[in-house]
């Protein structure tokens, strides 16, 4: 992967390179260092969208999981997918919650509170960079399927969850249709753990990259089952849809890893494809409307009790 690495920072240093001129003439040379961060968020994003494009959607294609219906909300969910995926959302988490996250992780330096490291709890089986990493995408993923549990079990949270499950044209880039707050309340959290058991920058990268396309995949409208043992090793785009079923009690919360919900008794192996989508009644599906800005606003109402 030595091609891989060389390419991307050949092409991190080029991007940095139009950018850094921008910021000095606005007074901004201070921030060159986060600006160099972001670029590698940004072409991240960049290489998520082209596999999007070049894998994932011919999958589409192929095995549709059921007929497109319905473009208007598809064309939306892909506003969600560029605003997140091209750095737009982190960029407005830098300046609105990185200064309070500074100056508290600050606080914690200077009253003589270290930062520990979970990847050298066991000496020898942790050591190198690839069983780091491991170590690593298996807390995160253990954490995000608490995470995303406590979406669907706490109610005032549910409220804002339930805009992503009212997508009843599920697609590969439905993964990002999210309330915002909701993203704002996950994105504090998984920031917070990252500090708290000190995991390096560019591996928090790359475990939230294999994150976020997995989970493009297992939104994806595609017929595709991993089989009966891949199922259970890997969250699959039937296993994340039986998920999001609006026949579903729920279940099916792991991320990466359904080995959470086998270990907790949350798992469902069903082998159907069901529609998507929440019922709020015999006959009725929860309908928050084809455009990005009436769904944040009837996330908020039904957040305040209103809808």
């Amino acid at each position: 992967m030595n091609w891989f690495s060389d390419a991307f920072a050949a092409f991190q240093l080029k991007l940095f390179e139009v950018v850094a001129p921008w910021l000095f003439q606005l007074g901004m040379g201070n921030l060159l260092e986060d600006a160099y961060a972001a670029s590698t968020w940004l072409l991240v994003g960049v290489i998520q969208i082209a596999v999007l494009l070049l894998v994932i959607g011919p999958l589409q294609l192929w095995r549709p999981a059921e007929p497109v219906t319905d473009r208007a909300s598809i064309r939306t969910d892909v506003i969600y997918t560029l605003i997140h995926r091209l750095g737009l959302f982190r960029v407005a988490l830098f300046f609105t919650l990185e200064p309070i996250f500074n100056s508290g992780f600050g606080f914690l330096r200077t009253a003589g509170v270290g930062t520990f490291h979970l990847d050298q709890v066991w000496p020898g089986v942790s050591d190198g960079a690839v069983a780091s990493f491991l170590i690593y995408l298996l807390a995160f993923d253990l954490a995000a399927y608490w995470l995303h549990r406590g979406q669907h079990r706490i109610g005032l949270w549910w409220r804002l969850h339930s805009l992503h499950h009212s997508q009843q044209q599920m697609t590969m880039w439905s993964d990002n249709r999210n309330h915002l707050l909701d993203d704002v309340i996950v994105s504090v959290l998984l920031v917070v753990l990252a500090q708290l058991i000190g995991v390096a920058p560019e591996q928090f990268v790359a475990i939230v990259a294999l994150t976020q396309l997995s989970e493009s995949l297992q939104h994806a409208n595609v017929r595709l089952s991993f089989g009966r043992i891949g199922e259970r090793l890997w969250v699959s785009p039937l296993f994340h849809r039986v998920h999001h079923s609006i026949h579903s009690g729920n279940g099916n919360y792991g991320v990466l890893l359904p080995w959470w919900d086998q270990l907790f008794g949350t798992a469902n192996f069903q082998t159907h494809y069901d529609p998507t989508g929440v019922k709020v009644s015999q006959d009725k599906a929860l309908d928050d409307g084809p455009g990005l800005w009436s769904q944040q606003w009837r996330g908020l109402k039904r957040l305040l009790g209103r809808a």
